[in-house]
């Protein structure tokens, strides 16, 4: 059943002399966190932006919501046109940014998303952006680079807050690494999202103590000092007991 074959009667004949040009316009765009982990730091892929407003500028990327999609078709297709990733990638949606004036333009609100991928290859610029980079979130802390366009800079903050979050007691951490891999893998990703250093052993055994977090494949991998074996990533979706995420120092 769609929506029209909801509408009784008295719907029909409301809608019919409804103005919708009565209330100002609002546009709906989506803007997308994406981050990974690159020559072990954890990155954000940006865009600097090739049109006005905020030309030159680095931003995070998005665009406007299509009149026949979803706010997750519209994310998809972002995620897609920016990384080439249609399957495989975890998207999940963050928050929903709407203050009056955070885009010049006109009233926007925008539904953020934030996703994990692997290792990708160099971004290629799309064409509605000058450049495309992946930049480690160290280097956009603290004032140490220019703030981002619009509102992303806190659109990114609240992206990094929920990965370090959700780390703890759900398995998205693999979602950053390639099949197979080693818990040692495993635990550079936990100490580059969080930013801190974990005791190795301790780690190895909270994640083998952990029912679904990990799979054995059964291989191994010559490391130079012997062998590591290969895991993959377990079937469950959050984690028993959890990770807790250590004090930074």
């Amino acid at each position: 059943m769609t929506v029209d074959d909801r509408l009784t009667g008295e719907d029909r004949d409301f809608l019919a002399s409804y103005d919708p040009h009565a209330f100002p316009p609002v546009a709906v765009t989506v803007d997308l966190v994406i981050l990974t982990v690159r020559d072990g730091q954890l990155c954000v892929l940006l865009i600097r932006r090739g049109a006005p407003p905020h030309r030159g500028s680095w931003a995070l990327p998005g665009g406007f919501v299509g009149p026949r999609e979803t706010l997750d078709e519209a994310a998809r297709r972002e995620l897609a046109e920016e990384t080439g990733l249609v399957t495989g990638a975890h998207m999940e949606q963050l928050a929903t940014y709407g203050d009056p004036a955070r885009d010049p333009r006109m009233r926007v609100v925008s539904v953020a998303y934030l996703a994990l991928v692997p290792d990708l290859p160099t971004p290629v610029a799309g064409t509605d952006a000058s450049e495309a980079r992946y930049r480690p979130v160290a280097d956009l802390a603290g004032g140490a680079a220019p703030a981002l366009a619009f509102d992303h800079d806190r659109i990114l903050a609240d992206g990094i807050e929920r990965a370090r979050a959700k780390l703890e007691y759900t398995g998205l951490a693999t979602t950053f690494l390639d099949e197979p891999f080693t818990i040692s893998d495993l635990r550079r990703v936990y100490e580059t999202v969080w930013g801190v250093p974990l005791h190795a052993a301790n780690f190895r055994r909270k994640v083998l103590s952990t029912p679904g977090f990990v799979e054995p494949t059964g291989e191994k991998l010559a490391t130079g000092r012997g062998w590591a074996e290969l895991y993959r990533r377990g079937a469950t979706a959050h984690l028993h007991p959890a990770l807790p995420r250590p004090p930074a120092t």
